[in-house]
């Protein structure tokens, strides 16, 4: 039987993850994986609810990371955000958004 990381499901899916989030890059520039979602107007409702500290954490990952790329240099590999550190801060406003929003589409639907 394969092993299993209760956090991240299976230790297949996980290892891969693992190698899937590293060949992305964005690691590199010591961003985090919700940094790096398409804004559409969920994600950016779901920023605009962010606690003060997490949303100026983001930026700052964000104008970072904008200068590393303008320089065409990358973080030391010590400062490279990794797989386990990364959270996924944005999920539970995003959830909230989308419920919120899908909510409204069923009343606006039935009214």
């Amino acid at each position: 039987m394969a092993s299993y990381i209760a956090r991240k499901g299976p230790m297949v899916f996980s290892s891969l993850g693992k190698w899937a989030y590293n060949m992305s890059g964005f690691n590199q520039y010591g961003l985090h994986r919700d940094d790096c979602l398409y804004e559409n107007e969920d994600v950016k409702e779901a920023i605009r609810r962010l606690p003060r500290t997490l949303y100026d954490e983001r930026n700052y990952r964000i104008m970072r990371a904008l200068h590393l790329s303008m320089t065409k240099t990358i973080l030391p590999k010590e400062q490279w955000t990794k797989y386990e550190d990364d959270v996924k801060y944005l999920e539970p406003y995003l959830k909230e958004v989308v419920a919120e929003r899908e909510e409204r589409e069923d009343w606006n639907k039935n009214h």
